[in-house]
C-alpha cells in the first residue's frame, strides 16, 4: 500500500524516513480552523488534521494517508506559524516568558477500493524555554527561519539550546508524535 504524507513539513519528511517508511509527499490546501470556537484545542488540531488528510485522500485511488496539525498555546492564545519575521519576534518573546502547550492532531486515512477508514489522534506536550532577549531571537532567527514553525521555533534543531524542560513527547513538539502514529499504525493492523 502506498503511503503519503499529507505536509510540506521538512521536519515532519525527517521523522517518517527515520522511522522507515517509503511515502509520497502529497501537500494540500486547506483552511485551517485558527480560532478555537467551541472546540477544545485537542478538538481543533484533529479537525484540522482530518480536514488535510481527507482533501489528500480525494486525490489518490488507494493509500495511507498521513496528516498533522500542530499549535502552540500559551494563557489561552493559539500560536500557529507566524505571519512575518515581525510576527515571530513578537510570539517567540511572549512564548519564552512562560511555559506552552504544543498539540499536535493526527488522522490516517486508509483508503481501498471499497472502503475507507480514517483515526483521529492527538498529542500534547508542555514545553518550557528560556526567558529570551530580542538579540538572542535575531541571532537565533539569522540562523533558522521560524516562518514554517508553530510557536516560531524548532525544538529538534538550534531551538534545544533554549529549551529548559519538556515534559510529553518530544517528538510532538517537532510536529509529529510517533508513538502515536505508530499505535494508529496498529489499530490498522499495519503493525
Amino acid at each position: 500500500m502506498k503511503i503519503y504524507l499529507a505536509s510540506r513539513s521538512k521536519a515532519r519528511k525527517e521523522l517518517l524516513e527515520r522511522f522507515g517508511l517509503k511515502f509520497k509527499i502529497l501537500p494540500v490546501e486547506v483552511k485551517e480552523r485558527a480560532r478555537k470556537g467551541n472546540f477544545s484545542y485537542a478538538q481543533l488540531v484533529r479537525l484540522n488534521a482530518k480536514d488535510k488528510a481527507e482533501a489528500a485522500a480525494s486525490r489518490v485511488e488507494e493509500g495511507l494517508i498521513i496528516a498533522a496539525d500542530t499549535i502552540c498555546v500559551q494563557g489561552g492564545r493559539i500560536f500557529g506559524k507566524p505571519k512575518n519575521l515581525p510576527d515571530a519576534r513578537r510570539m517567540l518573546k511572549r512564548l519564552s516568558r512562560k511555559s506552552q502547550w504544543l498539540y499536535t492532531g493526527l488522522a490516517v486515512v486508509r483508503k481501498e477500493k471499497n472502503k475507507t477508514s480514517l483515526l483521529l489522534d492527538y498529542e500534547k506536550t508542555k514545553v518550557l524555554m528560556d526567558k529570551l532577549s530580542s538579540r538572542q531571537i535575531d541571532d537565533y532567527f539569522r540562523q533558522v527561519s521560524p516562518l514554517d514553525k508553530a510557536g516560531s521555533f524548532d525544538i529538534q534543531g538550534k531551538g534545544a539550546f533554549f529549551i529548559k524542560k519538556i515534559d510529553g513527547c518530544f517528538y510532538n513538539v517537532v510536529g509529529l508524535p510517533l508513538r502515536k502514529l505508530y499505535l494508529m499504525f496498529k489499530k490498522l493492523g499495519l503493525y
